[in-house]
């Protein structure tokens, strides 16, 4: 059976579906894209915080989570995301449409040991940004910049209950994929009202591949009437491998279609970081009632320094992510009111995002929200919104305000037993 769903990841892959442009962000150029959110969309809507878990959702960021699982799970995300940029010069609308995850979790024994494997977009890399600039000696200069791609993870991860309230898991994943960065540049006017007669053009693909793990804890306990969650989880440096292959071109202006000279370079086999990370989260609450968390997030971005894509303008730091969220779900047995039934999740969310641009920091903040709406048994439909913005205006940057839809479905119980009477 396990074997057969792989092959349906292939077939996802093989069709396209995750060449997706994930991203609008002119800030998705530097290291290696722009760093999706990697847990289910119920988790997201309370802001990011991966501390909470269950046997009936899966949480993707907590592989010690796996071991509460009492049925089979099958969970499907995706996001609309509408972006509003705006620079000293102008504004820019644009949306994007992305699958965020494709997960199943299997109890191998209910409540003490489960699995929990699936297919996510990891990074995304898309933006295009045009210009014109013109110096003191009326020097025109056009430009413009264009990114696709990403990488991607397929996983496979394992929690197991180690004594009472105790969980441990551990999840391993292949990273792969392709980014695209191309840069356009010709001079229309040389000071002389006389442009020049070619543009040049640089094309570089980076190939990425290489393996990532993550470790985590997690334990719950009871303090007189309230329940409450700890968690830990550790990822490991990790170097991928990448094979970059860079084309500059030079074209004729006045003959569309016409290149007068190319250059190839190729560099195969570099590697480049994949920085390690550790999360600190708990939170407290009551059983199928409420529960709110507190998360604290290290990441060691200040080691993609040695990626490829950057500048002489661009460095790195290490990221600090502050994140809060929780649920309420008023009567969850309610007989007479389904709005009782539903779970209400809000949460924000803090960062620096690691990249400093003209020796500014790029900061990243988002407030979030969502309902889970029951549709059958503990099988749920989950929508989210998040409101954020990041990135500022000053320093000749751009400010990104963006605002996004999610929806996940999370399918279990009956739904995958075999019925015994058609």
């Amino acid at each position: 059976m396990i074997k057969k769903i792989l092959v349906g990841f292939s077939l996802v892959l093989a069709t396209g579906a995750w060449a997706q442009q994930g991203t609008a962000t002119p800030y998705s150029f530097y290291g290696i894209g722009d760093v999706k959110y990697g847990g289910t969309n119920e988790y997201k809507a309370m802001g990011g915080t991966s501390v909470y878990s269950d046997s009936i959702h899966l949480n993707l960021q907590n592989p010690a989570s796996f071991g509460k699982l009492q049925s089979t799970t099958f969970s499907i995300g995706a996001t609309a995301k509408f972006y509003n940029f705006k620079s000293n010069q102008q504004s820019d609308a644009v949306k994007r449409q992305t699958i965020d995850y494709i997960a199943i979790g299997l109890p191998i024994k209910s409540n003490k040991l489960g699995v929990t494997f699936g297919l996510q977009p990891q990074t995304n890399v898309g933006y295009k940004v045009t210009g014109l600039e013109t110096n003191e000696n009326s020097k025109t200069t056009t430009y413009s910049y264009n990114g696709n791609g990403g990488v991607n993870r397929v996983f496979i991860g394992t929690g197991y209950e180690v004594i009472n309230n105790l969980r441990l898991g551990i999840d391993a994943s292949y990273n792969f994929g392709n980014t695209t960065n191309d840069v356009s540049v010709w001079i229309k006017n040389t000071g002389n009202d006389v442009g020049l007669s070619t543009q040049t053009v640089e094309k570089r693909r980076v190939d990425y591949k290489g393996f990532s793990y993550r470790l985590s804890a997690l334990y719950e306990g009871k303090v007189k009437k309230y329940d409450w969650q700890a968690s830990v989880t550790y990822s490991p440096e990790t170097k991928w491998n990448t094979d970059n292959l860079t084309k500059r071109q030079t074209w004729d202006i006045y003959n569309p279609g016409q290149m007068v000279d190319e250059t190839t370079i190729s560099d195969l086999d570099l590697k480049v970081i994949n920085p390690q990370q550790m999360s600190l989260g708990a939170g407290f609450g009551k059983e199928r009632k409420w529960f709110v968390a507190g998360q604290f997030t290290y990441i060691e971005n200040s080691k993609l320094a040695s990626s490829t894509n950057t500048t002489n303008k661009a460095s790195f730091e290490d990221t600090k992510r502050y994140t809060i969220g929780g649920f309420y779900i008023p009567k969850y047995n309610s007989f007479t009111s389904y709005f009782n039934k539903i779970v209400y999740r809000a949460g924000f969310r803090y960062e620096n995002t690691g990249l400093v641009l003209n020796n500014q920091a790029i900061n990243d903040y988002a407030f979030t929200g969502g309902l889970g709406l029951p549709v059958k048994g503990y099988t749920n439909l989950n929508v989210g919104f998040e409101y954020g913005q990041r990135g500022t205006s000053s320093n000749g940057l751009i400010k990104e305000n963006y605002f996004s839809v999610s929806v996940g479905f999370s399918l279990n119980d009956l739904w995958f037993k075999r019925r015994k009477y058609e």
